[in-house]
């Protein structure tokens, strides 16, 4: 049995992941960890009352690489699905899980389709010197791009060096028309509003065609099986893995 605490449990996400943990055959609840009306307020607070084999956090992107650190230094295996890590901050994390021996399993989106969305991007940017990353979330996400659409470009990224081949010179009018550019010229743009859970497009252009991947999240459930996953590798794999694609 897989001794579970949840960090942010009582988030939107976080209370699915509770119902996730729960219901695993495998798996038992230790903790719930939240700083609003959590059965901890800390993770320190639920280190020092039960025994945790792997932490799950779905908490917020202030806070998560501090949770982190403090998880690996105190050799607590863990989930992260929290997004809004900086690289330097995700490098620093697989250096100091690699020194301390203890497994740190990030993943910018826990969804198989997500992931296959991500893989099909890369392929396809083998034969397209084109493309930009459209991503649509709630009005309630407060990172910006996405940590998928960003782990999408760095993917696309070690196909092909630059994906604006041809463009003319570019003026916006309006700062920020155009989008952020990230890893070889991939611009991305986030859109933000209600009715969205999470969708992303990744679209390819060559002359005289257009192609379009995309995948959208209509429920938090989706995730589930994806963190559960992730939960039972790292439960036995001392490593550092970023992306679920890694573990499929």
């Amino acid at each position: 049995m897989i001794n579970v605490a949840v960090c942010g449990a009582n988030g939107k996400m976080g209370q699915e992941v509770v119902r996730a943990v729960t219901n695993a055959e495998d798996m038992s609840l230790v903790a719930k960890i939240d700083i609003l009306d959590g059965q901890f307020a800390s993770i320190k607070e639920a280190k020092d009352s039960v025994n945790i084999d792997v932490l799950i956090d779905f908490t917020q992107p202030k806070s998560i690489y501090e949770n982190a650190l403090y998880c690996l230094n105190n050799q607590i295996p863990i989930v992260i699905g929290t997004t809004g890590l900086s690289d330097e901050q995700i490098s620093e994390l697989k250096s100091l899980s690699e020194s301390e021996k203890t497994g740190c399993l990030i993943a910018p989106n826990f969804s198989t389709g997500a992931v296959l969305m991500m893989k099909f991007a890369q392929m396809a940017s083998k034969y397209f010197k084109n493309a930009e990353i459209i991503e649509l979330h709630h009005n309630q996400k407060k990172d910006a791009p996405s940590g998928t659409s960003v782990k999408t470009a760095l993917m696309m990224a070690q196909e092909n060096p630059d994906f604006t081949s041809g463009n003319c010179p570019e003026v916006e009018t309006i700062k920020g028309a155009r989008g952020g550019v990230s890893y070889n010229n991939i611009h991305i743009h986030s859109v933000r509003m209600p009715g969205y859970i999470a969708s992303q497009e990744v679209l390819f252009g060559a002359s005289g065609q257009i192609l379009t991947i995309r995948h959208d999240s209509m429920n938090r459930e989706c995730y589930m099986d994806g963190v559960l996953l992730a939960t039972r590798y790292i439960n036995t794999h001392k490593e550092f893995i970023y992306g679920l694609e890694n573990i499929l």
